[in-house]
């Protein structure tokens, strides 16, 4: 599925290849195999092995290479970005366009970079991240951010910060952000409330980390049969009034609504 449109992303520990056809088939827009967070150490270069022998030009991944800052990162690029299996790389601690220009500098001609923004220098940087060549749309890693900002929680604690990871990408014309995981994965109705919340915010996706976070994550991010039914009123309204004022359900319908009425419908 084209980055642009991607509801979901879910990880898979690099180390754990008798996972990624589990993660494959699990439903998800797109699939994130993990060279960072979720691997040891010590289990680093068995982890890019193992990504680099699943790679299937016919089904691409994502791959999380290891920051710019370690002693990774120079491997797991010259192994993976030239590689037709993997559609984009998932740059972790992103900060600065220039660690953009380092993931690409040995990448295939059609390789993106996803820059996951997770702290303070993150934000400030936002602006090159967003502008930066290769890059379709910006991740916000609300856990990280968290602990290195010292902020005590996930709700209205970061929404300046996703105001501007959203405002940054709009000035840039890049896709809707991608919100961050959520630790939660045996509840879906919390989980669908709190993808709902990113969404009005207006992310077009969240990162996740279980296959059964998927299926509430695209109920969160797809039109309603309500909100699908309210928009073909306002389009059939305004035909009808031949050019003259419409009001519907007692609210004028001015062009912003029409405009909203037309994304619902994708047309």
């Amino acid at each position: 599925m084209n980055v642009t449109l991607a509801r979901s992303y879910l990880f898979v520990p690099g180390n754990r290849p008798e996972r990624f056809e589990k993660a494959r088939s699990a439903g998800a827009d797109a699939v994130i195999v993990d060279l960072e967070d979720a691997v040891q150490p010590e289990e680093k270069g068995v982890a890019r092995d193992c990504a680099l022998a699943a790679l299937d030009a016919q089904r691409p991944v994502w791959v999380r290479v290891n920051g710019t800052d370690t002693p990774w990162f120079a491997d797991d690029v010259a192994a993976l970005a030239a590689h037709a299996g993997v559609a984009g790389i998932v740059l972790p601690k992103a900060e600065r366009a220039e660690q953009v220009a380092a993931a690409l500098a040995r990448a295939h001609a059609a390789l993106r970079v996803l820059p996951i923004v997770e702290s303070a220098r993150g934000i400030a940087g936002l602006n090159g991240l967003c502008g930066a060549r290769g890059v379709p749309r910006v991740a916000f890693g609300t856990l990280d951010f968290q602990v290195d900002m010292g902020i005590d929680g996930d709700g209205e604690e970061l929404d300046a910060f996703r105001s501007q990871i959203v405002l940054a990408s709009r000035l840039a014309g890049i896709a809707a952000p991608v919100d961050g995981v959520s630790t939660v994965f045996d509840d879906a109705q919390a989980l669908e409330a709190e993808a709902r919340r990113g969404r009005r915010f207006g992310y077009g996706g969240k990162l996740c980390i279980h296959p059964k976070q998927i299926a509430p994550v695209h109920r969160a991010y797809a039109w309603s049969d309500g909100e699908r039914a309210w928009a073909q009123r306002v389009l059939d309204a305004v035909q009808a009034s031949a050019g003259a004022a419409v009001a519907l359900d007692g609210k004028m319908v001015d062009m912003p609504v029409i405009l909203k009425a037309r994304r619902i419908l994708g047309v």
